[in-house]
């Protein structure tokens, strides 16, 4: 039986996006394999060129900025990389020509196939509609407003705090805790009295590190070992359970 939190004692909810509200982590997922393992086929410098997996991504990519995924995946790898340059095109062997080609192929499955919320998310939204909460997003993704746009949910939130935000504002990305802050500050809310709603390791650490009231880790896939290691204070399978009188939290509320 999921323990209940009481939505009434908090001033605001901090949800992430891909695999929390969207599975559009799915799409990222897949993104990242083909980008990876292209470049890691025609690679022939020095470093482990072995297949990239789904492991991979939930070890060095997963919630976190873009770039840094890229990054931190070649390190993983002993790959040696430039940085380069913002003018780089996606055609190009570096951290940021990696990271644009990987946000081209997200962008076209996107639009081809679109993006419906998961049920669940939206159950839990709709119950937060009738309390006094106040609600955003913190993505590490800079297409955040896109996916929620596309979902017909980015008039659910308050504030969104993508990965273009938080570059803008020269905030560190996930597992440091400074865009949730951000976004609670934004929300009038602070850490104390706010809920982070995640499914990425690095983002469970970011609520954790963060000293949030709850840190909420949905699992689609990293493992509820994994996420209670890194700070959850409570793990779900899906957010239906947050809502009072659900078949899983009936009675708790």
């Amino acid at each position: 039986m999921t323990r209940q939190i009481d939505w009434g004692d908090r001033a605001a909810v901090l949800f992430d996006l891909d695999g929390v509200i969207t599975p559009t982590a799915e799409v990222h997922m897949r993104a990242w394999e083909v980008m990876f393992n292209d470049f890691l086929a025609g690679w022939e410098g020095e470093g482990d060129t072995a297949t990239y997996t789904d492991q991979d991504y939930f070890d060095h990519v997963d919630g976190k900025p873009r770039y840094d995924g890229v990054r931190d995946f070649l390190a993983s790898r002993g790959i040696p990389l430039p940085e380069g340059e913002e003018s780089d095109g996606p055609e190009t062997d570096t951290v940021r020509g990696l990271g644009d080609r990987k946000n081209d192929a997200f962008n076209a499955v996107l639009e081809r196939d679109g993006v419906t919320a998961y049920p669940g998310s939206v159950a839990l939204l709709d119950h937060l509609a009738t309390l006094p909460v106040r609600l955003g997003v913190v993505s590490s993704s800079a297409n955040a407003p896109a996916v929620l746009e596309a979902a017909g949910l980015l008039d659910r939130f308050e504030t969104v705090v993508s990965g273009a935000v938080a570059h803008e504002l020269g905030l560190p990305g996930k597992p440091a805790p400074d865009t949730f802050l951000h976004a609670a500050q934004v929300l009038g809310a602070t850490a104390a009295t706010s809920v982070v709603i995640e499914d990425a390791v690095s983002g469970v650490r970011a609520g954790a590190t963060g000293r949030f009231a709850d840190v909420v880790g949905v699992d689609r896939g990293a493992g509820a070992e994994a996420l209670t290691a890194a700070g959850a204070t409570l793990v779900v399978d899906d957010l239906a359970e947050l809502v009072p009188g659900s078949a899983d939290g009936e009675g708790d509320a």
